[in-house]
């Protein structure tokens, strides 16, 4: 099989705790979380006292150390439960503390990034609304000053963990600049008008809970906005960067996972007197596959490492992104193929990972807009 992509020993040491936790603890029961659409809350906690869920964040609030290929390597260990829903629920603290780390003051980040590194608490980022999608300068859910508080009107969509989180980074608009407008306030649960209106069903990712957000009249302090007002675009944007790479990895760490279980059926199902592995056409299909696999993770590591070796390299990640969900999605494809009738049965994992391989050329922006952001800064055009 392809040897795993050379990694400095901290990290390979932690992808192996992460792959561990995978094994004993999701493994078991992906398929009945899968089926239920949700995993246990207590999960969370679990997570956050293997250190899983500190991975990339800053010591002073329980986190590893920062550390751009921590949290990438817990996607490919965590992935090998077999379910995306999971991962995607475990690491929603990925997308929403950042902006509370950067633009918060010392008692924010300790009140919020604190609990939920630990995994006492659960934190959801919520941008998208109905009608928006990824046009972010389009954003509706308005704030507006009130005294010394703000009163937030409006509805977010798509919200990861949203059903069951303690507390969601919403983005808002506090002025009229379709980018200089908006900002970063923290609702928690429980504030009065804030309500999770709707769970959503999902072709895949079924075990994450995905949210409808409706805010209707809810009142903040102004102690819960993050930053100045207009301060969140350019915060957001740099919050897209790792969420978009973090999509890459789960990109080829699907196809991995899908490469394996094709190649082992292969190995075994039988027809016309000898195992179908034996068949060119197999054969060179899985070969073709192995190709795109080591293609896209080649070009997700050195797009990581020139992240985090400090580089804003945006076109950059969003090609890694892209052709990552290229690969996932083209790659199940073909395992299911392989797999024949059993490749379509809910009860094999690439039927699994089929579905999950279709949420990544969407989420975190469509590989239409990572096109366009790869032809405006990288092209020049």
């Amino acid at each position: 099989m392809i040897k795993p992509e050379p990694v400095e020993e901290h990290h390979a040491l932690f992808r192996a705790t992460c792959l561990r936790f995978a094994k004993e603890r999701i493994a078991p029961h992906a398929e009945a979380w899968e089926e239920a659409e949700l995993f246990p809350r207590a999960l969370y906690g679990e997570a956050g006292a293997a250190g899983i869920l500190g991975a990339g964040f800053p010591e002073a609030y329980g986190g590893s150390g920062e550390d751009v290929l921590l949290p990438l390597m817990a996607v490919e260990g965590l992935l090998r439960g077999g379910s995306s829903g999971v991962v995607a629920g475990l690491q929603s603290l990925g997308i929403a503390l950042p902006p509370i780390l950067r633009l918060g003051d010392e008692a924010q980040k300790r009140r919020w990034a604190t609990p939920a590194i630990a995994g006492d608490a659960v934190a959801a980022l919520a941008i998208t609304e109905p009608g928006t999608g990824s046009d972010v300068a389009g954003i509706r859910t308005r704030a507006r000053q009130d005294g010394g508080d703000y009163i937030i009107d409006g509805a977010k969509l798509f919200i990861t963990s949203g059903v069951r989180a303690d507390f969601v980074t919403v983005l808002c608009r506090t002025g009229e600049d379709p980018h200089g407008g908006l900002t970063f306030f923290v609702v928690e649960k429980g504030t009065p008008g804030f309500s999770a209106s709707r769970s959503l069903k999902k072709t895949g990712w079924r075990a994450s809970d995905t949210a409808e957000l409706a805010f209707d009249g809810v009142r903040v302090p102004a102690a819960n906005r993050l930053g100045a007002e207009g301060s969140g675009f350019v915060n957001l944007m740099q919050n897209f960067q790792g969420e978009r790479l973090a999509l890459a990895f789960f990109g080829h760490a699907t196809a991995e996972i899908a490469l394996e279980d094709a190649i082992a059926y292969a190995r075994e199902r039988e027809a016309f007197g000898r195992p179908i592995a034996k068949f060119q056409v197999t054969r060179h299909k899985l070969a073709s596959m192995a190709t795109r696999l080591m293609a896209a993770r080649a070009l997700n590591y050195q797009v990581a490492r020139r992240v985090a070796a400090g580089q804003v390299i945006v076109p950059e990640v969003s090609m890694a992104k892209n052709f990552a969900a290229e690969v996932a999605v083209s790659v199940t494809h073909d395992a299911v193929q392989i797999l024949g009738g059993m490749g379509y049965m809910r009860e094999t994992r690439v039927e699994r990972l089929s579905r999950d391989a279709r949420l990544l050329p969407i989420g975190g922006g469509t590989t239409e807009v990572m096109n366009e952001l790869i032809a405006r800064y990288g092209l020049g055009l």
